[in-house]
């Protein structure tokens, strides 16, 4: 059973979601629109989000981008436009799936299933029972500070050593550069967030030079993400 955020202005579409969530032996709770869904969103709570995109004043998108400058909570958009260039934008911002209307709810329930799947199964290979994070064949040991690619370990600096934990440890986030130097740095010291491009472009140099070389994604205009670590 999972809690899912449903957010849409159309009542009928919040009936008919929220009909199929509790027949599914799931939970939900309601925003009719983007300032209310920011106001409701609870981490520790919401499992996954199905998230209108065409609504007024605060839109989908920008409830995606606010949400993913902190979380990776699973989002599914609904949207009535079906242009590809609409559902390459809310995948490339942080969606996890697009379905346009009108859906149907059989089929938007198996995407649902299909996502707290995956999202499940993520967790599960990221964290062992001695709390090492691994993403494909990285894999990052934080008692001992090691990280490898492949089962051949990588030297790192501190630094760089903590942004690849960082990303690793939440891989559906996108971080900020600020949000990165709080990781990375010791408190009380100050350094400029542009510092955090020079260390990133040479952990990844060192992850390239080791085969991996898509482990952290730009985001352009917010930060960046972990990537491909196949």
């Amino acid at each position: 059973m999972a809690h899912v955020l449903v957010v849409d202005d159309d009542a009928h579409i919040v009936d008919v979601i929220g009909f199929a969530l509790q027949k599914s032996g799931h939970t939900f709770t309601v925003a009719r629109n983007g300032q209310d869904a920011l106001d409701q969103y609870t981490p520790n709570r919401d499992d996954l989000i199905v998230l209108d995109v065409g609504m007024p004043e605060i839109d989908g998108l920008e409830v995606c981008r606010q949400i993913r400058k902190s979380s990776e909570t699973p989002i599914l958009f609904l949207s009535a436009r079906d242009e590809e260039i609409d559902r390459i934008l809310g995948l490339e911002i942080g969606g996890d799936d697009y379905v346009t209307k009108p859906f149907s709810p059989r089929e938007l329930m198996a995407r649902i299933s299909v996502i707290l799947k995956r999202t499940q199964n993520s967790t599960q290979r990221h964290v062992d029972s001695e709390n090492t994070l691994q993403a494909g064949q990285l894999r990052v040991e934080p008692t001992h500070r090691s990280a490898y690619y492949s089962d051949r370990e990588m030297k790192l600096t501190a630094i760089e050593f903590n942004i690849l934990q960082t990303v690793l440890g939440r891989p559906r986030m996108v971080f900020t550069r600020e949000q990165l130097l709080n990781a990375a740095w010791p408190p009380n010291i100050h350094v400029s967030d542009r510092t955090i491009d020079s260390h990133v472009r040479n952990l990844r140099a060192k992850l390239s030079k080791a085969g991996c070389v898509d482990a952290i994604e730009t985001v352009h205009g917010i930060g960046f993400r972990l990537g491909s670590c196949e």
